[in-house]
């Protein structure tokens, strides 16, 4: 079955065709970073109607890259939720058109599900039952796998989260947009220590996070700095480390908490190096395996819609011509799936 994949929940738009017989055939992916940096965030309008600009030509370029027609599909998958409704509704009506009119099945996809089986892409990728960590912009979760489609919810953020935080600390220390990567950056080459934050709820029970206190101990160090370059660099490593730190404590909880012993990283936030290199120090040590997406499926991507759409449709679902989208859509909501057929997964 090859099936188009179509993401645009925000402001990346991102397509591709992945085959469950011969794996990812091809993607490609457009970032609207440039045009909304002079705005230091997403302008919702101008993303949605940067979609509509991109989105059919890149479209036609990732088919010549898979060497396909649109004729050659079985199937079209785009995500229906959670995003910006007017971004999201570009992707759906695109993708429920074309299905229209080649009268091919179709299917919504979450988005946050798009990313937790985004590792599963990768060669000798765990299969379930792992714990995953989603790590993002909007999403810190820790979600307990137990098939595709079966999702417990088992740790939340009570506030920020974690790639929101990385966000707001860049611009509270004057970072460029996006502040995330930029923070991360300019946090290698800060001086390790000298300034240590909380690690936010490690010192209790449980597997939820919470940022917001965090913001406010790096505002007061900065506030209180010689604001030097060298001390951005120094906080901005601060940081990172508490983080870090804190999303490999939850992680190792949740992994004795339930038995499982594989973790999948997914999110944005998951390229973050000194994450990486944490978990893997981790899985070393306690004895479980660890698996990430390459960078390029971290972020934003038709990838991983493409490839959670073909599960749902090889299992049989389908949805009906109507063109919804859910901007609003808890992960747990979803349905359990059981494939009608084993998937090679390449």
């Amino acid at each position: 079955m090859r099936v188009l994949g179509i993401e645009s929940s925000c402001d990346e738009t991102g397509v591709a065709v992945y085959d469950t017989a011969a794996g990812l055939l091809a993607h490609r992916v457009y970032s609207q970073i440039e045009l909304h940096q002079d705005y230091g965030g997403v302008v919702p309008e101008l993303a949605s109607r940067d979609h509509v600009r991109k989105l059919l030509p890149l479209l036609r370029e990732t088919l010549t890259a898979a060497g396909l027609g649109v004729r050659d599909l079985d199937g079209v998958a785009y995500t229906s939720g959670p995003g910006l409704v007017g971004a999201l509704l570009v992707g759906a009506a695109t993708a429920r058109a074309l299905a229209w009119s080649l009268d091919l099945p179709a299917i919504g996809v979450h988005h946050m599900e798009g990313h937790l089986l985004a590792p599963l892409l990768e060669p000798d990728a765990p299969q379930p039952p792992f714990v995953a960590l989603l790590v993002s912009g909007g999403h810190t979760q820790l979600i307990a796998v137990r098939g595709i489609g079966e999702y417990e919810l088992i740790g939340d953020t009570l506030d920020d989260a974690a790639g929101e935080a990385f966000d707001k600390t860049a611009k509270m220390l004057g970072l460029p947009y996006p502040g995330g990567p930029e923070l991360a950056r300019l946090a290698e080459s800060g001086t390790p220590g000298r300034f240590r934050f909380a690690r936010p709820m490690c010192d209790r029970p449980g597997l939820d996070f919470s940022f917001s206190g965090l913001k406010t101990q790096v505002l007061l160090a900065w506030e209180k700095s010689d604001r030097s370059d060298q001390t951005r660099a120094d906080i901005a490593r601060g940081f990172e480390q508490a983080v870090t730190e804190t999303l490999a404590t939850k992680c190792r909880r949740a992994l004795a908490e339930t038995g499982m012993r594989a973790l999948v990283v997914a999110g944005g936030v998951g390229a973050n190096l000194r994450l990486r290199a944490a978990l893997h120090t981790a899985a070393v040590n306690d004895g479980f395996n660890v698996a990430f997406p390459r960078p390029e499926f971290c972020t934003d991507n038709g990838a991983m819609i493409a490839f959670a759409g073909a599960l749902r449709l090889a299992a049989g679902q389908r949805q009906d011509t109507s063109i919804a989208v859910r901007p609003r859509w808890p992960l747990e909501e979803l349905l359990a799936t059981t494939p009608a057929e084993p998937l090679t997964l390449r």
